[in-house]
């Protein structure tokens, strides 16, 4: 749609822009990210006002021009496949801190705080360690919610792409399969009871074996990063995008 929209408005002389944004509810309080495409002759007019509202990260506004056409939310749907790779990352290590190192929730919060310090900063690891440690009056809340995900479809459309485009972006697609097994709670609660699956906790040395976790989630981040910018590179070929890489990257 917008790339349609971005030829047909420039015949009457209108300069049309599709824009992602991301950030929820906060980046509307205090500034989303912003991934602007459609007509370039349109970025020296929006520009001012698009780096004034957007979130800063460093000093720098989180806005930049994407490319052409329908450049900017093929952008914005790949960042949240991206994203769907990294929620998916920490699960699994959440899973092997719980059931195969036997860490408590406090101890894990602990973990990703550290993690936070280095290379691994980033908003989903701060908050995993925020919610690990939340607790009310009856306990740890983790505990208690059903373990269940559902998706608002922009990770599943990131894999058709790939799909379309016959690039293996391998990580973002498991991660989507992952909701859609999360959601069958009904028969992973029944095959439970059949496959007991492996009980035993890790009696080695944990502060090795954490950091070795922590060197797997890191490269594994790598490969979906480098994944989704290989069907971002892909798409403009196809397109004739000319994507600002370094841009997205910020």
């Amino acid at each position: 749609d917008t790339q349609r929209r971005t030829e047909e408005l420039e015949k009457k002389g209108l300069l049309f822009v599709g824009s992602g944004v991301s950030g929820g509810e906060d980046g509307a309080r205090y500034g989303p990210s912003l991934m602007p495409g459609g007509n370039p002759k349109a970025w020296p007019h929006i520009k001012p006002i698009f780096q004034a509202i957007a979130a800063k990260s460093d000093g720098e506004p989180c806005c930049d021009w994407v490319g052409e056409t329908g450049a900017g939310h093929f952008v914005k749907m790949v960042h949240n496949g991206i994203e769907y790779g990294d929620m998916q990352l920490i699960c699994e290590a959440y899973h092997i801190m719980r059931n195969g190192l036997g860490l408590s929730p406090k101890e894990m919060s602990d973990v990703f705080g550290e993690w936070n310090k280095g290379v691994l900063d980033s908003f989903l690891i701060e908050i995993t360690r925020d919610i690990l440690k939340y607790q009310d009056d009856k306990g740890f809340l983790l505990e208690r919610i059903r373990d269940t995900a559902g998706q608002k479809g922009t990770g599943k459309w990131t894999a058709i792409a790939a799909l379309d485009y016959g690039i293996p972006v391998t990580l973002i697609g498991e991660s989507v399969f992952a909701r859609c097994l999360s959601s069958l709670q009904s028969e992973r609660i029944e095959a439970s009871a059949v496959l007991e699956g492996p009980s035993g906790i890790y009696q080695g040395d944990k502060k090795q074996f954490l950091e070795h976790l922590r060197k797997a989630l890191y490269v594994a981040k790598i490969i979906s990063y480098a994944q989704g910018f290989m069907l971002l590179r892909e798409a403009a070929k196809i397109h004739n995008w000319n994507l600002n890489y370094g841009g997205i990257a910020l």
